[in-house]
């Protein structure tokens, strides 16, 4: 395999294409950028990049990343999919299209989906750049999940590469199937951790606005304990005091609910996705 090839860009002026079209302009691959919106088009053409129509793009691309918000991957690849050369990669930045089946195919076509697992709270940060990068694509090294419907290590070999180079510093790709990645994102890492997240500067804000503890004290304290939560929760480094455990157990008994692990079934996963895309049900 040759280790440069053509690569589409589908939505290069967007929050996804811009983060993908930065680190690609940095490879010896070539880089097709297509956009369609004119502040997208402006954001591309003022980054110093070409602007390349759709169809022109996915003629000779060996892979075609479609960095567009899931709404619209339905429309797009129905309209770009059908153009691709045939041996081409298909590659979606996350997976929920892809698993309720909106995604245009082709048999000559094969379908691949990345996503970041941007940087770990436990990464080891040496530089102001690194701790900058909260989320990733920068400077501080990330690891990205993947999932491709082939057999040919080509093909995957191909999709590696460009995750990698679209995702970088990537320091491992970790290989699934779709209906995997999309039980890992959104079901483990948006409803619960994103939701957890929300969570934490709820309280935050209850501690300070009702309870009138000082702002700073609060801040302080709640980030402090998060990152002792997840260190010893997530890695076992200290055990949790008696005391604590109590209050976890209160904790527990008075937010969450007994059948919380629901969300991992798979119709819960397609109720959820279907929210997500704005559709009635997720067809099977």
């Amino acid at each position: 395999m040759s280790d440069t090839f053509t690569i589409a860009v589908i939505g290069a002026g967007g929050k996804m294409g811009t983060r993908v079209s930065n680190n690609l302009v940095k490879t010896e691959h070539t880089v097709h950028y297509v956009e369609n919106s004119p502040a997208g088009r402006q954001r591309t053409l003022d980054a110093g990049r070409e602007l390349t129509d759709g169809p022109d793009a996915v003629a000779d691309a060996d892979i075609v990343v479609f960095a567009v918000p899931d709404l619209a991957l339905q429309a797009v690849t129905g309209e770009l999919v059908p153009l691709m050369k045939d041996g081409a990669i298909a590659l979606t930045l996350d997976p929920a299209a892809a698993y309720a089946g909106l995604l245009a195919k082709r048999p000559e076509v094969t379908q691949a989906v990345a996503h970041p697992c941007h940087p770990s709270i436990f990464l080891q940060r040496t530089t102001p750049e690194e701790y900058a990068d909260t989320f990733g694509g920068i400077a501080a090294p990330q690891d990205a999940i993947a999932a491709i419907e082939s057999d040919d290590p080509a093909k995957a070999q191909i999709v590696e590469a460009t995750v990698r180079a679209i995702y970088a510093p990537v320091v491992d790709v970790h290989w699934v199937t779709v209906k995997q990645l999309a039980q890992l994102e959104p079901t483990l890492v948006e409803t619960i951790a994103c939701m957890v997240g929300a969570l934490l500067k709820e309280s935050l804000d209850e501690a300070v606005n009702t309870m009138g503890v000082p702002e700073a004290a609060a801040r302080s304290i709640l980030l402090g304990h998060t990152q002792v939560a997840l260190a010893n929760g997530l890695r076992g480094d200290n055990p949790f005091s008696d005391a604590c455990l109590i209050a976890m157990d209160y904790g527990r008994e008075a937010i969450i609910k007994d059948d919380w692990k629901k969300v991992f079934r798979d119709d819960e996963l397609d109720g959820n996705l279907a929210r997500m895309l704005h559709l009635d049900r997720i067809e099977r």
